[in-house]
């Protein structure tokens, strides 16, 4: 759609040579961006005087170059709408064509998704409002790398109180999101060339460590967690792993596990790097703390406010050992100088009034609630089948019958407007086929439709 500009109109790139005819000039131009699709149909040109005094010419040779393109049909002119390009055929063939949109899926079980209608938009709103009133001038200069020292005072408290984790705002680093957090911390491991990960687990993640040039070797998870045996026999010096409801399964990393973990990562001098995945729902098990208060000179704790409030926020932090902090922060300012202020200032505000706490709450029985139809829909309409990994957060993993092949329901569904994710891609070494099944972005009766829709492809 093309863009309404208000008064004189958009400005309009168009070189001159002073020492040929201009009118001749601009009209070539005008018509080569329209035949190349730089200027696209209905789009407005800048008004006659607009275009003039940026280019420093007459105002009459601007008006007759646009009457001249209006008479051989590339523009068009009507009363209070300005100059526009016209809807004709003289746009090049080699103009990109618009991709081709997916079959339609009317209830998508996307896993990883929050409510996105649940944002809290009018608390959000009046913060950033009040943020952008009390921002000191200082404040509003280019920022530290570590972040916003007022948010980082607010989270290090936040997360002491509700994670149990050992923080420290001069350890503390905003960054944007949690994918990026992980990649600050990968090249801060300057002497790391072997990162392990949880088999299943998240392919981006490993698709960051590969990007940044490291090995990546898989563990398998089990129902206790990742196994630690498997990583001892690895020349990892690093891990990356998902202790509070792992992703995808769901498990919790049993207590030993985790005494295990941090006794190698002793032994090997090496870094945990622990995804707070999901910590902040859960339904019917006791709170599990965090890794890094156990172990915070070994352990990197990362989260973000994608699933609690909205991944469009790009806001995350890290929890740096101290011997890896200014690096992190290093690392972050090269990145990008510094995540947006003001955001920082209004996720502060939310926290320090006790209206992230607030949005949390509501948020848990809301994901309750859809966990429940989730849980109904499937015994009504595929009695028998199985649920894993439902005590927190907002997916299940739902194991397929035996001969049933994972990517054939995956497609079959698609054809039925039901969008469901197999776990193979959270895979390197294979297994049975199963399902990830998101609930977090459906609704009730979107959920009992849907289950409805494919309960023959998952039932057997």
């Amino acid at each position: 759609m093309p863009v309404e500009w208000t008064g004189s109109g958009p400005e309009l790139l168009v070189p001159l040579d002073r020492g040929r005819p201009l009118r001749v000039q601009l009209e070539l131009a005008l018509r080569e961006g329209i035949r190349t699709g730089r200027l696209t149909a209905g789009e407005q040109l800048p008004s006659s005087r607009a275009l003039a005094r940026a280019l420093g010419i007459s105002r009459g040779l601007v008006t007759e170059s646009y009457a001249q393109l209006q008479a051989e049909g590339y523009l068009v002119t009507r009363p209070g709408s300005g100059t526009r390009v016209a809807a004709t055929g003289h746009a090049s063939p080699t103009a990109p064509a618009r991709p081709t949109e997916p079959p339609s899926i009317r209830i998508n079980f996307r896993p990883g998704i929050p409510d996105l209608a649940s944002f809290p938009r009018d608390q959000w709103s009046r913060a950033l409002r009040r943020a952008c009133q009390e921002a000191s001038h200082k404040e509003l200069g280019y920022p530290s790398p570590h972040g916003s020292p007022a948010l980082r005072e607010v989270l290090a408290a936040y997360l002491r109180r509700v994670r149990g984790a050992a923080t420290d705002p001069a350890h503390t680093i905003i960054s944007a999101g949690y994918a990026q957090g992980l990649q600050l911390v990968l090249r801060s491991l300057d002497d790391v060339r072997t990162v392990a990960f949880e088999d299943p687990g998240d392919p981006d993640h490993r698709a960051i460590a590969g990007m940044l040039g490291l090995k990546v070797v898989p563990v398998p998870v089990d129902e206790h967690g990742i196994d630690v045996g498997v990583l001892a026999a690895t020349d990892a010096r690093a891990v990356v792993l998902t202790p509070a409801h792992q992703s995808p399964t769901g498990v919790v990393l049993a207590p030993d596990r985790r005494q295990a973990l941090i006794t190698w990562a002793a032994s090997r001098d090496a870094t945990i790097i622990e995804d707070d995945y999901d910590a902040e729902f859960r339904y019917d098990r006791e709170p599990v703390g965090a890794l890094q208060g156990l172990a915070p000179d070994r352990v990197a704790l990362l989260g973000s406010v994608s699933k609690s409030l909205s991944p469009a926020l790009r806001l995350g932090w890290i929890i740096a050992p101290p011997r890896l902090s200014a690096a992190v922060a290093q690392n972050k300012r090269l990145a990008d100088r510094g995540s947006p202020v003001l955001d920082q200032l209004a996720l502060a505000s939310l926290i320090q009034t006790g209206q992230y706490d607030r949005h949390l709450r509501q948020m848990r029985q809301r994901y309750a609630a859809r966990r429940a139809a989730l849980v109904g829909a499937l015994a009504r309409y595929a009695p028998g089948v199985e649920l894993l990994g439902l005590a927190a957060g907002f997916h299940a993993v739902v194991p397929l019958p035996a001969g049933v092949d994972e990517q054939s329901v995956v497609d079959t569904a698609l054809d039925r407007g039901v969008g469901l994710y197999g776990i193979g891609p959270y895979r390197v070494r294979g297994g049975r086929s199963q399902l990830v099944l998101g609930f977090g972005n459906v609704t009730p009766d979107a959920i009992s439709e849907g289950v409805a829709a494919v309960a023959d492809l998952i039932g057997g």
